[in-house]
């Protein structure tokens, strides 16, 4: 389903000293099956967007269309959108509380009301997508690394079979080797289920890597969209927004110092960088 945001507004305890206008004139569009990354500041308004795109709050002004249901003031019938978008907070592994892997999992699809051989099914099969062997289905779920116990919690949204998931901080305190292990998931799980994904971080990597569009927002309203090397050119519009640029763009661009011609900065992979500078080498061209 299309995600399309228009004229978008949010204010926090309207009519009180404490209102506070948290989105203004919000407007984007994410197309159906794009894996999306939304930046910016703390403060900058994307908690407050995701829980008006799952439905969790319901504008003060403008509208989110997302397939043939249309959100705007006084709506009523955002409960429509459960099941269909799947929204994972961060820490979402506090949230467990069966007693075994198989029964977390099972929760929503039970809300459901599906039968129980659906329900297995479903939670089987979000196992193998998120990495959990299915021999586990009967262990307890507090007796798993944090690492794993994330990956319980988001089968959990997944055995809904969400047709828009978004993922709030995935891989947030997580060691370095199981956030690419889940971001892998996660990828694995777009490219497969073809499903939209919106993926709210603060790593730069991260959204460079693996988002084929990114969402810039400041100060309540998205201020720039593009592809990560569109956005990941304007460096100076980055650095004011208190965001910085990713890693290996920094590495390429000290490498660029020296480099005649310079190599090309839309590249988000050792993997392809490595090539580049193998293709450079093949040509007889390293400085």
């Amino acid at each position: 389903m299309d995600i399309t945001i228009e004229g978008l507004d949010y204010v926090y305890h309207p009519k009180t000293p404490f209102e506070t206008n948290a989105l203004h004139q919000v407007s984007m569009h994410i197309p159906a099956g794009t894996f999306a990354a939304l930046l910016g500041p703390t403060g900058s308004g994307k908690s407050t967007l995701i829980q008006l795109i799952g439905g969790l709050l319901v504008p003060t002004a403008g509208k989110i269309q997302i397939g043939d249901l249309v959100i705007q003031k006084g709506s009523k019938n955002t409960s429509k959108l459960r099941g269909k978008i799947g929204l994972v907070f961060q820490y979402p592994e506090k949230q467990l509380f069966a007693e075994s892997i198989g029964k977390d999992i099972a929760f929503g699809p039970t809300n459901q009301g599906l039968n129980k051989k659906e329900i297995e099914i479903r939670v089987r099969k979000a196992m193998d997508m998120v990495g959990i062997p299915c021999d586990w289905y009967h262990r307890s779920p507090f007796t798993l690394s944090g690492g794993q116990m994330r990956k319980v919690a988001i089968a959990g949204v997944l055995a809904m079979e969400p047709e828009i998931l978004i993922l709030d901080e995935p891989t947030a305190g997580l060691d370095p080797q199981s956030q690419q292990e889940l971001l892998k998931r996660i990828v694995d799980i777009h490219q497969q289920q073809r499903i939209t994904i919106l993926l709210v971080t603060h790593q730069m990597d991260h959204a460079a890597k693996y988002a084929e569009r990114i969402y810039l927002m400041k100060r309540g309203t998205c201020i720039a969209e593009g592809s990560p090397d569109e956005i990941f050119l304007q460096k100076e519009l980055l650095l004011r927004l208190g965001l910085d640029l990713p890693e290996i763009t920094k590495m390429i661009l000290a490498l660029n110092q020296k480099l005649t011609p310079p190599l090309p900065t839309n590249l988000f992979s050792i993997k392809q960088l490595v090539m580049a500078l193998n293709k450079r080498r093949k040509k007889g061209v390293l400085l």
